[in-house]
């Protein structure tokens, strides 16, 4: 089920977009995804389209650490940090930290990995953007980013998570090597029921 979300809130749109995320386990802690935070030429439930180069200006200003990473776009839930954000011909990609340290973060990590939170929306104020009167679509062609958020709906339906990349953010990578011994119990099982 997609709920449109369409919020203004002291000066910045909430635009939806989908994550396509990858967890990935580091030597220096875990919580750290990858995605899109946005997808060019792509319309939005919202009816807008952000522009190949819509981030640029607003990114050379702010850096992705200015950027804030919270959870619904609430201001009073920062959840981590960006690590990355740049646009490559695809759209807005970024890469991004969730801090052990706090329960939110732990919590949204833990629902990043069952599947059930696969959102992240951005946060922004238009800065020059047409609205095509025929067809209400509003082509986006900059903005400044204030925030991207880790949400449960988001606003572009084609950003998500694959099947694929969805397993493996499922489970920790300690798990993802079976251990020999439940391997070979598995094949006993399974030549057992064939005889």
């Amino acid at each position: 089920m997609i709920i449109e979300t369409k919020a203004v809130s002291q000066g910045a749109e909430r635009r939806r977009s989908t994550v396509e995320a990858a967890l990935i386990e580091t030597p220096q802690g875990e919580g750290i995804f990858e995605g899109y935070a946005a997808l060019f030429g792509v319309a939005d439930l919202g009816r807008d389209i952000l522009m190949p180069g819509a981030f640029a200006a607003s990114l050379s200003r702010r850096g992705a650490s200015a950027v804030k990473l919270l959870y619904q776009h609430d201001p009073a839930r920062p959840i981590g940090t960006w690590l990355e954000i740049a646009e490559d011909p695809r759209g807005l990609k970024v890469r991004g930290q969730l801090l052990p340290e706090l329960e939110q973060a732990r919590e949204v990590l833990s629902l990043m990995r069952a599947g059930i939170i696969d959102g992240l929306s951005i946060g922004f104020r238009t800065i020059r953007g047409k609205r095509d009167a025929a067809s209400g679509v509003r082509r986006l062609h900059e903005v400044d980013l204030w925030e991207i958020s880790v949400v449960t709906f988001p606003m572009q339906e084609g950003a998500r998570i694959t099947p694929q990349i969805s397993a493996k953010a499922a489970i920790p990578r300690r798990a993802t090597q079976p251990d020999a011994r439940i391997l070979d119990a598995g094949r006993r099982l399974v030549q057992g029921l064939r005889a």
